[in-house]
């Protein structure tokens, strides 16, 4: 009968046929889990100094706006462009901020937009998850509108404008109609195409362990499929902004009150470039930093959930 014969750290232990003894040693054994112990204490996130954070993420953009605004000025003190209705000085600028900061007005331009992008956003949200929910999981009903979702997602926006009026009127709810219509089709294109991207493994790993119906869809189907989702989420967004800026700037009432759309069109009425390139900026920071505030941090999350990001 083979016997097992232990001498100090190299070990003999039968063979996998039993025939000829094999050798372990056991100092690659004590590397092995001195390795493995370093996973464990080095795998968890460490927190990002503040200085770090500044420099990789802050400092960036900063340098950038500030070169911008260098070549700007420069276009303007070396008179590139002739004509100061055409390209305003940053100062001119400035003080058309600070006009409409002491009338008390700016701050009404922004929430008006915004509280009506983010609640058409949310609309669409709610009626475009589960439409891409249906349109990716029965073929069917993929087969008939699902051509149809992917014409509406190419479709410009500012096209639904007249219909929507004349349907509606000059009203609120005219303008999440048209949010509607454009942001809808891109959530649930982007869950179709996050569903289509999913293992089949994990499907049938599902099933198997006995997960069918909605929790198969809540448990398996909707967490695989959510880096497409989040992307068509962030695409849905877009195409909320957009459409709304059109909607405000072509349909203007007093009841609407003035958005940023409106306050573009206000400028272009009165020849102002000035006012023309604060609607601009302020269209540019809000979709900035809806972008900065709500996705970068879920998509950060989905990433450092499927260990694909480390620190943040």
């Amino acid at each position: 009968m083979a016997s097992t014969e232990t001498t100090g750290p190299v070990s003999e232990t039968a063979g996998p046929a039993g025939g000829t003894p094999v050798k372990e040693d056991g100092q690659d054994l004590a590397g092995l889990e001195a390795g493995l112990d370093a996973l464990e204490t080095t795998a968890g996130p460490t927190r990002t100094p503040v200085r770090q954070v500044l420099v990789q993420k802050v400092l960036p953009p900063l340098t950038a706006v500030l070169l911008v605004l260098v070549v700007w000025q420069v276009l303007v003190s070396f008179k590139v462009v002739d004509d100061p209705s055409k390209l305003p000085s940053p100062s001119a600028v400035w003080d058309e901020v600070r006009t409409a900061w002491l009338q008390g007005t700016l701050l009404d331009y922004i929430w008006t937009s915004v509280s009506r992008g983010l609640l058409g956003f949310l609309l669409a949200l709610a009626i475009g998850t589960p439409l891409g929910l249906i349109v990716a999981r029965v073929r069917f009903i993929r087969a008939a509108i699902g051509p149809i979702l992917s014409g509406l997602q190419s479709l410009p926006s500012v096209a639904w404008v007249p219909p929507a009026v004349l349907w509606l009127g000059l009203n609120n709810q005219m303008m999440y109609a048209v949010i509607l219509l454009g942001a809808v089709p891109s959530i649930a294109n982007g869950l179709v195409s996050g569903v289509d991207q999913v293992p089949p493994l994990f499907l049938r790993a599902g099933r198997t362990l006995g997960a069918t119906g909605l929790r198969h869809t809540w448990h398996i189907v909707l967490p695989a499929a959510l880096p497409g989702y989040l992307a068509g989420l962030k695409q849905g967004w877009a195409f909320s902004w957009r459409s709304l800026m059109a909607a405000e700037i072509i349909a203007s009432s007093p009841e609407l009150g003035v958005g940023l759309g409106q306050l573009l069109e206000n400028g272009r009425n009165a020849s102002s470039m000035p006012m023309i390139f604060l609607a601009i900026f302020l269209i540019l920071i809000v979709g900035i930093a809806i972008d900065l505030l709500i996705f970068s941090p879920l998509e950060r999350r989905v990433l450092r959930g499927r260990g694909l990001l480390v620190k943040s």
